[in-house]
């Protein structure tokens, strides 16, 4: 894994070098291992093309140096990620006469668009985000993995183009002028994210998971190459039975973890004790012949606190495991960084304690495995049981009934039936694309007005989270919408930022797309089946996990910023929230903003994620925009 950065320009006002190593050495901590720059000067003298790369060495450590050229000099690659079955791949490109001269993957990707030029990247089987300089052509080809693991910014000026694995590289550019996106504030408000393609930056984007990009002469086209098979209605369903379904997700699974524990260096996993990360270890002790190295983060709020699964996990397969505890006193010193790694506010508190685990473990390890995915592939969330009854709810409750009666008395009940709350308060929203944003704790469109002050223009919301064929279920709609915005846009940017700010390479076996699209083709009974979810994953687990592990109650990860809102965290938020230096209480109505507060210091409603996605908002305005 490692950062990529550099641009395409006609435009005349060619960047020096020293331009493009400061892009290079602005995502030095995604590759401290070494570093190179490749620039193509135009006829007119000017230069076109400049790639930069940053490595953190996993495989062929010796010769898979980048920028990497073909061996006869017409194709130029810097390439973040890691490809699964390059092996494989490397054999059948040497039956078609490609001569290989490193032991990467980085080659095999050069030979791969040698061969079968843009259609390369539907045989990748892995994770990754590249820019491929084509001399022949004189066009510049990027790409982007299925999922979105893999991050590719990019700011199109004119006949100019900028790219960066983190929008700090592209900022990099004295071409990359850029203010703050105030739609895309007003969108983050709604989801505590920004969804792609936006970012919240004027002029810079997201390029789509699944995409691919060229410029050629000062022309920019976008393509896509893939969608989630849950929105396609003409997936292929799978046909056989349950001891079938089991052995397949099985064998999947199992040839995903090991093909993702091929490395040069040390490698480990994180472990939470939850079904997924305790799934992925199990699985890798089959495949290694030394103890895993495993680790977790824990908290000292014993509700919120993990570690005993994760132990118990690790003594099962003895593993060698390493644990640290988070505290409040760790947002405060630790925030302001992660924003600054992040570009963005960060959505998720579990974002830092990811950090603080990420800087512990690479003293150790260089790589690890995750459990990320699973919720999202395999219907681990309560909104998937509820999501299908919304709109029999809707059919059987007039919108005054809700509006005016249900949905006031239950919103007034203590905040330990925030789940109920949040229950009650999707149900009644008949718009999908403001609904399944809402089960995340967002606002919805009326409480966002509610609160913010500021007023934008809308601009239409992107069509691909909720753009599925017509006749799939509300249930297959809703895990489209997790893996298409959900995923891309908060959990998988999280899981890159966070490591890659430590130097360390994440991998995660339940995003592989052969496990999804299989997952997809299975009757949704293997995923819920009287009231169990994740049923496929709980019965494959069942001859190797305890049922301690498998049948606990699912916490998800969760930080314990709701206490300490109220307690040690209480005068740094109302310090930046509503403090003399604040420079986003202009953005809301301070009356509703302290009523919040006060109502979440109180304990009469909890307000944990959005006090959470305000901080984080007023903590990105300061590092950016002060």
């Amino acid at each position: 894994m490692c950062g990529i950065t550099g641009w395409a320009d006609l435009s005349g006002e060619a960047a020096p070098l020293q331009v493009l190593e400061r892009m290079n050495d602005a995502v030095a901590h995604r590759g401290p291992d070494a570093k190179g720059v490749f620039l193509k000067e135009t006829r007119d003298g000017h230069y076109s093309v400049g790639l930069g790369h940053r490595r953190l060495s996993i495989i062929d450590l010796s010769t898979g140096a980048q920028p990497m050229h073909s061996t006869d000099g017409m194709v130029t690659v810097v390439f973040n990620g890691e490809i699964y079955n390059f092996v494989e791949l490397r054999d059948e490109l040497r039956a078609l006469g490609c001569v290989f001269v490193t032991s990467s993957d980085t080659e095999v990707l050069i030979c791969a668009y040698q061969a079968w030029g843009s259609d390369c990247v539907r045989r990748l089987r892995g994770m990754f985000a590249f820019a491929l300089w084509d001399a022949g052509r004189e066009q510049l080809f990027l790409a982007r993995d299925r999922f979105g693991k893999k991050p590719l910014f990019l700011r199109q000026d004119g006949e100019r183009l900028l790219f960066g694995s983190e929008i700090k590289s592209i900022l990099g550019h004295p071409g990359a002028r850029t203010s703050l996106d105030r739609q895309s504030v007003y969108d983050y408000f709604q989801y505590r994210y920004v969804p792609g393609p936006h970012t919240m930056f004027s002029d810079i984007v997201k390029l789509p998971p699944g995409s691919f990009a060229v410029w050629q002469a000062g022309r920019f086209t976008t393509g896509n190459y893939y969608f989630p098979p849950d929105g396609q209605q003409t997936r292929q369903p799978f046909v056989g039975s349950d001891a079938d379904a089991l052995r397949t997700f099985t064998e999947i699974l199992d040839e995903s973890v090991q093909l993702r524990m091929v490395a040069d260096v040390p490698f480990g996993a994180f472990l939470s004790g939850g079904i997924d990360s305790s799934a992925v270890v199990a699985l890798m002790s089959r495949h290694s012949h030394n103890p895993i190295n495993t680790f977790s983060v824990g908290f000292e709020e014993q509700e919120y606190n993990e570690t005993r699964y994760a132990r118990e996990v690790a003594k099962q397969f003895k593993t060698n495991h390493h644990e640290w505890l988070m505290k409040a006193a760790d947002v405060i010193t630790l925030l302001p960084q992660t924003v600054g790694f992040r570009d963005a506010p960060i959505a998720e508190p579990a974002d830092v304690a990811i950090y603080v685990l990420s800087k512990e473990a690479v003293k150790t390890v260089k790589m690890v495995l995750t459990g990320e995915g699973s919720d999202e592939i395999l219907a681990g969330y309560p909104k998937h049981r509820f999501e299908p009854y919304a709109h029999l709810y809707q059919s059987v409750v007039p919108s005054w009934a809700h509006d005016g009666l249900i949905e006031p008395l239950v919103n007034s009940l203590p905040s330990r039936f925030y789940r109920l709350q949040t229950l009650v308060n999707s149900f009644g929203l008949r718009d999908p694309t403001e609904r399944l944003p809402r089960w995340f704790g967002s606002l919805t469109r009326a409480e966002r007005d509610q609160l913010v002050a500021m007023r934008v223009a809308d601009r239409p919301v992107d069509s691909r989270p909720f753009a599925v064929d017509k006749g799939v279920s509300a249930f297959r709609r809703c895990l489209y919408f997790d893996q298409t915005s959900w995923l891309p846009d908060n959990l998988l940017e999280r899981g890159d930022r966070m490591t890659m700010a430590a130097g360390i390479e994440t991998r995660m076996p339940f995003m592989d797309h052969k496990l999804a699209e299989f997952v997809a083709s299975c009757p949704d009974k293997y995923l819920i089946r009287g009231g169990e979810q994740k049923w496929l994953l709980r019965q494959a687990m069942k001859p190797v996990l305890p049922s301690s592990i498998l049948y606990r109650s699912k916490i998800g990860f969760r930080v314990p910023v709701n206490l300490w809102f109220r307690t040690s965290l209480r005068a740094f938020v109302y310090d930046h929230l509503l403090g003399q230096d604040s420079l986003s209480r202009e953005f809301y109505r301070r009356d509703k903003l302290e009523l919040l507060l006060g109502e979440h210091v109180s304990g009469r409603h909890n307000h944990e994620k959005l006090i959470w996605a305000l901080l984080n908002l007023e903590l990105f305005m300061r590092h950016y925009w002060r």
